[in-house]
């Protein structure tokens, strides 16, 4: 177990840098997620029909394959993901701005994959809403977007708030993936160098960077869990 002491520097970086993308991806998949949920509820059937392939397709194909696609396919393609390289963003997370794109080739299929369950999650919670609700808002002239924005929206964000917040948890699980595409530095990377290129033990390894995952999910599934149970008591 002096691994863990040893070598904290290693795992401390390796949980920052996944951090960083794990932040990054909870934040384009929210809102990539809720442009589709609004696509999915339009009352147009073209936008409707644009929502519901997004969801089928990405809800149904493994993360692996995203990866692939995103790793491989981008760079095939012409592309190196420059468009991620935002102002004042790359400053916080220096990766963005990087010459080693398969950070930003990450972060792409995390998002595009989590869109698409961030999408049924409020969706869900779009469907809590009574139906009565929507109609009383279109009798009295309301629009589409007006009805979402001021009745159906903000009485669904509370059923939303947990399922949405198991998707994120699912995420940052899921991010293990990126360092077995080419993400130098990220957790899963770092134990495949301790372990392969350093030759240290596994189960040490193992248990630090278990322990770097936990500090992540667990605070936020006992926020969940307290959320939750004040919605129990509220209703």
């Amino acid at each position: 177990m002096n691994v863990l002491i040893d070598r904290f520097d290693v795992f401390a970086s390796g949980f920052w840098l996944t951090l960083q993308i794990c932040v990054l991806a909870a934040i384009g998949a929210l809102l990539l997620g809720a442009v589709v949920a609004v696509l999915r509820i339009s009352p147009v059937p073209p936008l409707r029909l644009v929502g519901t392939g997004y969801v089928n397709v990405f809800r149904n194909l493994p993360l692996t394959v995203v990866m692939f696609f995103a790793a491989f396919g981008l760079p095939s393609l012409g592309s190196n993901a420059d468009f991620l390289r935002i102002p004042v963003l790359d400053s916080l997370f220096s990766r963005l701005g990087t010459d080693l794109p398969y950070f930003r080739f990450g972060l792409i299929a995390l998002v595009l994959y989590t869109a698409a369950f961030v999408c049924e999650a409020l969706r869900s919670g779009v469907n809590a809403v009574p139906a009565g609700q929507a109609e009383a808002a279109r009798s009295l002239g309301l629009t589409f977007t007006q009805n979402l924005r001021y009745v159906v929206l903000p009485q669904s964000w509370k059923a939303s708030v947990v399922p949405l917040g198991s998707v994120i948890i699912a995420m940052i699980k899921n991010s293990a993936l990126v360092g077995f595409f080419g993400v130098v530095g990220d957790l899963a990377q770092t134990a495949d160098q301790l372990t392969s290129a350093e030759g240290l033990a596994f189960l040490p390894v193992a248990i630090g960077i278990s322990i770097g995952y936990l500090i992540m999910t667990v605070p936020l599934g006992a926020l969940l869990d307290q959320i939750e149970k004040r919605q129990a008591v509220a209703r």
